[in-house]
């Protein structure tokens, strides 16, 4: 007996010391599963409203989502944040229900209530247990249809603002993103930042916001998803009853008169934020990408992929190789119209000429170098599993739906989109990246402490362009205030 027990007390712990080395390489990727959903049953009702009912009965929850088809894209030039500002509102107060009540109402139903803008729409969430669907459908409906925006919320919200926008200001990333956005856009829609600027909220009155709501927010500009525990039968009742009576408004939607594509220059910027008291430098490589209806989409997020996450490109030559930031990465952002690529890094602010060479190199060398199936197949399951797991619960699946209708796609593009991942090969990487993300038209941004990195700077750029932060004007694409 002594002898089985000193032969399993050493047993466990060889296998305890098994467990704690680590593996010296990550197992790989298991071969990807196309899942099937089911086909969501549509409807547009009398008065031009949309419907899509995605039945899920495996799913315990029901969520709903009604999109608005505009967002940041329509703020007047003045009035950066009036979208997003109009569209948070909504859950403040309507004709029967302040804020406090809407939020003590759906709190009563186990739910959650939302509301926000992006880029391209605007949008409110609800989602409960199938049982409370219509008591949750009635409030959706109400804080959709009759917000009263209130001067007191208004002002409320406003100060909130206000202070994000503050705080925004002390960080050199958001800066860096910001400014990123004016570099590749300029003055047209997507240049100003979505949430505004210290200026444009000052700015923005109840009227501004009444007038935003009664122009966007109408039946045959919007989309309402219902996904989860529930028949489509019993899901166009919920929106027939609570929506049907929507007055759909004569004149047509207006038209989004100005256009997002660049008006910035056509060559290549390099911009310098001069800020001193930064404890780092935010470093960003940023140029225009692609739209969400693209050709090249699945091409464009592929190689994105390659590019970023803590085992792409990006990080793997900024962090783990040289030790010169906590983390790099890049992003990919299709839009209605052309969206942008933005790379980037925080650094120490003597390296910040250094990150910025290695971004562009790292950019060019995607399409000199395209990754070999070893590296790719690693990269496609990252998207493949994200893609899954936001598909794991009913607002994922709606929202997922609701972004495909929003840009006019086929809804069945979500059986399909682990298949075009998987198509996508090395030599579609390389030729995406040569023709979509060419390093040398793309602009560099940097803000932190100038005196750190500009010699540095000023010997590989002879176009270098210096802003001192005080001088800094994100209300325009010159980015630079006037002088009295």
């Amino acid at each position: 007996m002594r002898k089985l027990a000193i032969l399993f007390v050493l047993l466990l712990c060889a296998l305890c010391l098994q467990a704690q080395t680590p593996q010296a390489t990550p197992p790989p990727p298991a071969a990807p599963r196309s899942g099937t959903f089911p086909k969501p049953a549509e409807q547009t009702l009398p008065n031009g409203l949309r419907v899509i009912v995605i039945e899920r009965r495996d799913y315990p929850l029901v969520s709903a989502q009604l999109v608005v088809e505009n967002g940041g894209e329509v703020d007047p030039p003045e009035l950066a944040g009036l979208a997003d500002l109009t569209a948070n509102l909504l859950t403040k107060g309507t004709q029967t229900r302040d804020a406090t009540q809407i939020a003590q109402q759906i709190e009563s139903l186990g739910g959650f209530l939302d509301s926000g803008a992006r880029w391209d729409s605007s949008y409110a969430n609800v989602g409960v247990m199938s049982s409370k669907m219509p008591q949750a459908m009635e409030i959706l409906a109400d804080v959709v249809r009759r917000p009263t925006f209130k001067s007191e919320e208004v002002e409320r919200l406003r100060q909130q603002y206000l202070d994000n926008v503050t705080l925004a200001l002390g960080d050199p990333g958001s800066i860096a993103r910001f400014v990123a956005a004016r570099v590749v856009f300029g003055d047209s829609p997507y240049g100003h930042p979505v949430s505004g600027t210290a200026e444009s909220l000052t700015k923005i009155t109840a009227a501004d916001i009444s007038k935003m709501h009664s122009r966007y927010y109408r039946p045959d500009n919007a989309i309402l998803v219902i996904g989860g525990d529930m028949s489509a039968k019993d899901g166009f009742a919920l929106a027939t009853k609570y929506f049907g009576d929507w007055q759909k408004p004569g004149a047509p939607v207006p038209a989004v008169t100005a256009s997002s594509q660049s008006t910035a220059s056509a060559a290549a910027r390099v911009v310098v934020i001069d800020k001193p008291d930064a404890g780092q430098a935010a470093v960003y490589l940023a140029r225009s990408g692609i739209n969400r209806k693209d050709a090249d989409y699945f091409r464009g997020i592929v190689s994105n992929s390659v590019l970023s996450g803590y085992s792409g490109r990006l990080n793997q030559e900024i962090r783990i190789k040289r030790g010169l930031s906590y983390g790099a990465g890049s992003v990919l952002d299709a839009r209605r119209e052309v969206g942008p690529f933005l790379a980037s890094a925080q650094t120490k602010n003597e390296s910040g000429a250094v990150v910025a060479d290695l971004l562009l190199g790292e950019i060019s060398r995607l399409s000199s170098s395209p990754p070999a199936d070893v590296e790719l197949t690693p990269r496609k399951a990252v998207l493949i599993g994200g893609f899954s797991r936001n598909l794991e619960t009913a607002g994922g699946l709606v929202g997922q739906v609701a972004t495909l209708a929003l840009y006019g796609l086929s809804l069945d593009e979500i059986n399909r989109y682990i298949n075009n991942v998987q198509a996508i090969t090395s030599e579609d990487v390389g030729k995406f990246a040569g023709s979509r993300l060419d390093a040398k038209t793309s602009n560099i941004i940097i803000v932190g402490n100038a005196k750190a990195f500009l010699p540095e700077l000023q010997k590989k750029f002879s176009n270098v362009e210096v802003i001192p932060v005080a001088e800094l004007d994100l209300n325009s694409a010159s980015l630079r205030k006037k002088k009295a």
